[in-house]
C-alpha cells in the first residue's frame, strides 16, 4: 500500500475534528471530513441543491466520525440548483455523466493518499454518478439514496454491493421502479444488495428535512444508519491487516 507521504503530488489535508473544511482536492472545491490517515473512505455525492447545504454536511461529519475519511465534491462549480433557475437548462449545463468524469480525479487523488477502499453514496442527481462509477472497479460499494434519473439498464451493469434507499412518494424513482431494480439484482449472486422503501416519506427525504420535525429526524437517521452500516460491512472489510510475526 502507498505511503501518502511518498507519493509524488498527493494531496495534503489537515486533520478533521469533527468539522470539516473546504479545499481543492482531484480538482474541484471540495468538503473534506475525517482523519486523512484513515485508509476507508467515502465520496458523498450531493443532490442538485449542492454539497454546502447544512445537512447535507452535518451527514458528512456523521460518517466522518465512524472512522472514514470523507470527500464530498462541488460537482456544480459554484451553481447548485435553486428555485430561482430554470430545471431544464440547469440540467442540461450539468449532466450527471460529467459529474462522473469529474468523480475519476478525485478516486486518484484518494488512492493517491493510500487508500485502500472507497464507497460512494449518491443523492438525487447524485445517485446517477454514483451508479456510474459502480460498472467498473472505481469503487467497492455504493449506496444510492432517493436517486433520480437512474435506469434498469444502469443497474444491470452494476459490479459491487449497492444499496437503494427509496421514498414511498417519489414521482421520479417510485417503488414500482425500486422493485423493478430489486428483480434485477435477485438475479445477479455476484452482487449483494439492498433495496429499502421507506414508508410515508418523500424524494430528499434524508437531507432535506424539518430538524423541528421529530419523526422526520428520526426517518432521516434510520437512513443514515442502513448507509453507514452497508459501508461498514463493504468497505471497512476491505482492509486488511498483516498477522503478527
Amino acid at each position: 500500500m502507498a505511503n501518502p507521504q511518498s507519493v509524488e503530488n498527493a494531496p495534503t489535508l489537515s486533520a478533521s475534528s469533527g468539522e470539516g473544511c473546504v479545499q481543492e482536492f482531484g480538482g474541484l472545491n471540495t468538503y473534506i471530513t475525517g482523519s486523512p490517515d484513515s485508509k476507508v473512505a467515502i465520496l458523498l455525492v450531493s443532490a442538485a441543491f449542492g454539497y454546502a447545504t447544512p445537512l447535507f454536511r452535518k451527514l458528512a461529519d456523521k460518517v466522518a466520525t465512524a472512522g472514514f475519511l470523507v470527500v464530498a465534491p462541488d460537482f456544480f462549480y459554484g451553481d447548485p440548483f435553486d428555485m430561482h433557475k430554470n430545471k431544464t437548462d440547469w440540467v442540461a449545463a450539468h449532466p450527471p455523466y460529467k459529474g462522473y468524469e469529474d468523480a475519476k480525479p478525485i478516486i486518484s487523488a484518494l488512492k493517491s493518499m493510500g487508500v485502500s477502499a472507497i464507497g460512494a453514496a449518491g443523492f438525487c442527481w447524485g445517485a446517477k454518478v454514483v451508479v456510474e462509477l459502480a460498472k467498473s472497479n472505481e469503487i467497492q460499494a455504493l449506496v444510492m439514496l432517493h436517486p433520480s434519473r437512474v435506469t434498469v439498464d444502469d443497474i444491470r451493469e452494476v459490479k459491487v454491493p449497492i444499496s437503494i434507499l427509496g421514498a414511498e412518494i417519489d414521482e421520479g424513482s417510485p417503488p414500482a421502479l425500486l422493485k423493478q431494480f430489486e428483480e434485477i439484482l435477485s438475479v445477479k449472486p455476484e452482487v449483494s444488495f439492498l433495496v429499502k422503501i421507506f414508508p410515508g416519506v418523500a424524494h430528499g427525504w434524508t437531507v432535506r428535512y424539518d430538524v423541528t420535525d421529530e419523526l422526520a429526524v428520526k426517518k432521516a437517521e434510520e437512513a443514515h444508519e442502513d448507509m453507514l452500516n452497508w459501508f461498514t460491512k463493504y468497505i471497512k472489510s476491505q482492509i486488511f491487516f498483516p498477522s503478527p510475526l
